[in-house]
């Protein structure tokens, strides 16, 4: 790995990382698009899930009082079992349908209210939430908008949404390092970053983070479901742009 792609993964960890700790998801989907473009599609999703699981954990952590325990319990028992499904079918996109995967995830965001009537605090709901989203998690390398859907209709608040989504996605995150990495531990050198720059991105991951939750603190409920949308909105048009380019190329 050049220094770099290395330089570039690290600041990366930091931008989206203060970017997910102000919006729960935008900042996962444009760290996955950003290490598919340095890095081997399985080698990425790893690469992701380690940076995201530090993030997401300590993002519950952060906001620990505002964790809705019994939605991540129920998500975590789907998580698992959608994890194992996956395993078991071995699949790895390939990069031009990755991007066009990441680009498609956030047209969810504009699903009319009315149309699925979801809500993550019903046990049967957060269930199937952890079985959608981890699914998803594990082909498209996120899952944002998917989650987001399952908690725009619920009763909690922003500090609520953040952390418990949070939490959640400490699992899905743990499923796809446990999906993509064993098959990498047969083959080490199928582009997985060093040791070192987990070391210098992870503590950046936690960084950034905070910087997002003190950003967190002084936006208001209805400016932070409106902005979510539109910048979830403009990156997945980025990434159907570089999917394009990518077929194109053959």
């Amino acid at each position: 790995m050049s220094s770099i792609a290395a330089l570039f993964i690290i600041l990366l960890a930091f931008a989206t990382a203060t970017l997910s700790g102000v919006f729960g998801m935008a900042g996962g989907l444009v760290l996955m698009g950003g290490l598919a473009l340095v890095l081997p599609v399985s080698a990425a999703f790893v690469t992701h899930g380690i940076l995201q699981l530090v993030a997401n954990g300590w993002r519950a952590v952060l906001h620990r009082r505002h964790v809705r325990w019994d939605i991540v319990g129920w998500y975590a028992l789907a998580s698992a079992l959608a994890g194992g499904v996956v395993a078991l079918i071995a699949l790895v996109p390939s990069k031009p349908v990755l991007f066009l995967l990441l680009g498609l995830v956030p047209a969810l965001t504009w699903l009319p209210p009315g149309l699925l009537r979801l809500d993550a605090a019903r046990p049967p709901q957060a269930f199937l939430s952890g079985l959608m989203v981890t699914g998803l998690n594990l082909t498209a390398g996120v899952a944002g908008p998917l989650l987001d859907i399952f908690f725009i209709r619920t009763e909690l608040t922003r500090h609520a949404i953040v952390a418990t989504k949070a939490a959640t996605q400490v699992f899905a995150h743990l499923a796809k390092i446990l999906v993509y990495g064993a098959p990498l531990l047969l083959t080490p050198s199928e582009g997985m970053p060093p040791i070192w720059l987990f070391a210098a991105a992870i503590p950046l991951s936690v960084a950034g983070t905070w910087v997002g939750g003190q950003i967190l603190e002084r936006m208001s409920d209805v400016n932070f479901k409106r902005w979510t949308r539109y910048i979830v909105t403009a990156i997945g048009g980025l990434y159907l742009i570089q999917a394009a380019q990518l077929l194109l190329r053959g």
